[in-house]
């Protein structure tokens, strides 16, 4: 009788989901690709929404292909922060969650901040200030469209709102409610201080639950129309960067990562909250991870750029790959023009090559013109960038660190790996690239008792897969190329 234990992650990505299934032996766990789907916002009038319903039908469709492959024990669901969905008296879904790339969102931190000072703000919460935050899209709710939060009975964010679609049972995970910019960092609970200040209502939100929780379990007419086992659903860490974490394969107490997707989330993990008066300045954030540890980070746009480039360029007929774009960035002029990857104006979908060139002509700086110009400017700034956070984060921890763990998609483009190197002047080894992955399936496997803890998942994960290590070999150059970012973004 096979030992092996199985069970399901979804994962849901800035333009796919996918349902894997995650097999482990007592030894190594093995990933198997049961089911990928799009994941698409859907643009109603003026309104950018989740495409929820149809996600929530692919979901099922992974649960019956892994039930049709043999079966599973527990089910683990992440997502991106931020996000969430409203339920009515009835226990329905009032409409579809609204996209944090919505419009809804800008200006809703200056209008909070009118409403509650920024530093008594920040050291509550510990949260880095972004438009996109949950708090402000609350805020933004309950001044353009106060009946919603007036009929609703619940706000569930995205991942908890799928476990509730699942089995029915109404929690919050820690990780997810970290992202929202309403929990205090230090008790791990709702802030009614925050809440209070910006008049938002306490009474819809729910019990926040440690990652590992069981929820609860599949629903008995989820199980009949698919066939499926009656699995436990359990609260992974609901945020996808939180999971990313726990697979960093670090053998170091001390280390830095980078999460490194649509969004790059560079950071490390420390025991406790770091808020004062310089994190705060540097609005740097701290969320909660597996076991309560915290991960002190800052949130910079990443792949998205590249992404978003590209999805352009084919808008234009022109049919670039990833490698081409690479290929074209490398046969580029080095250093002619920087960008802030973090401006607003990068944020929104669309003609993210205009914008880039917008942004160097209002800067006074070279327009780039072709593709590989716009590539190599996007490229060099992103690994400019993370040097900017690599040094924060080194101030305010007041520790040094010899290697950068970066996971996620982003350890598959060689050319930010190395250039992340040199600007950073330190060894990066790239992978596991399903690191979230492999993360929802370690919460799951230590919350069933099969692994003993999170040292030991992240031993398990380095055996389970392959990394590459890349040395910086242009350092000097790039240490000048820094020296004139900093001035350029006046830092």
């Amino acid at each position: 009788m096979s030992t092996e234990k199985r069970v399901l992650a979804f994962d849901f990505g800035a333009s796919s989901g996918r349902a894997m299934l995650g097999k482990f032996d007592g030894e190594k766990i093995t990933l198997e690709e049961i089911h990928r789907f799009s994941n698409d916002p859907v643009k109603l009038g003026d309104t950018l929404y989740w495409d929820v319903y149809r996600l929530f039908y692919e979901v099922k469709q992974g649960i019956s292909k892994a039930a049709l492959a043999g079966g599973f024990d527990s089910i683990g669901v992440d997502t991106w922060g931020v996000d969430f969905g409203l339920i009515g008296a009835d226990g329905a879904l009032m409409e579809a969650p609204v996209h944090y790339r919505d419009s809804r969102n800008i200006g809703m931190t200056d209008k909070a901040l009118t409403m509650f000072p920024r530093e008594r703000f920040y050291k509550i919460t510990g949260n880095q200030f972004m438009d996109i935050n949950t708090v402000f899209q609350l805020l933004s709710l309950k001044l353009k469209r106060p009946h919603m939060l007036k009929n609703a009975r619940t706000l569930l964010l995205m991942p908890d709102l799928f476990n509730y679609l699942l089995t029915g049972v109404k929690r919050t995970e820690v990780s997810i409610a970290s992202t929202t910019q309403m929990m205090n960092a230090v008790n791990k609970s709702w802030s009614e201080t925050v809440l209070n200040a910006l008049r938002l209502p306490k009474n819809l939100l729910t019990e926040i639950v440690p990652s590992g929780t069981v929820v609860g379990r599949l629903r008995e007419d989820i199980c009949k129309e698919l066939n499926a086992p009656p699995a436990e659903v359990i609260a992974v860490c609901g945020h996808d960067t939180q999971c990313a974490v726990c697979a960093v394969p670090a053998e170091e107490e001390d280390f830095i990562f980078i999460s490194c997707g649509t969004w790059s989330l560079f950071g490390t993990e420390v025991s406790e909250p770091i808020i004062d008066e310089r994190s705060e300045r540097l609005n740097v954030t701290n969320e909660t991870g597996y076991g309560g540890r915290t991960t002190f980070l800052k949130n910079i746009i990443g792949l998205w750029l590249i992404q978003e480039s590209r999805r352009q360029f084919g808008r234009e007929g022109k049919n670039f790959s990833y490698a081409d774009l690479e290929r074209l960035a490398l046969e580029s002029e080095p250093f002619k023009c920087f960008i802030d990857p973090d401006a607003p104006e990068f944020v929104p979908e669309g003609d993210i090559p205009g914008r880039v060139r917008e942004y160097c002509r209002g800067t006074g700086q070279p327009v780039p013109e072709t593709e590989g110009e716009i590539m190599r400017c996007i490229y060099e700034s992103l690994a400019l960038k993370y040097r900017t956070a690599f040094d924060e984060i080194r101030e305010c921890t007041g520790k040094s660190y010899g290697r950068i763990h970066l996971v996620g998609g982003g350890a598959k483009d060689g050319l930010l790996c190395r250039m992340t190197a040199n600007a950073c002047s330190c060894p990066v080894t790239a992978g596991p690239v399903e690191a979230t992955a492999y993360g929802n399936i370690a919460v799951q496997l230590m919350a069933g008792g099969d692994i003993p803890d999170l040292a030991a998942a992240r031993k398990i994960i380095a055996a389970s897969d392959s990394v590459k290590t890349f040395m910086p070999d242009d350092p000097e150059t790039w240490k000048e190329a820094y020296h004139r970012y900093k001035k350029f973004l006046n830092i």
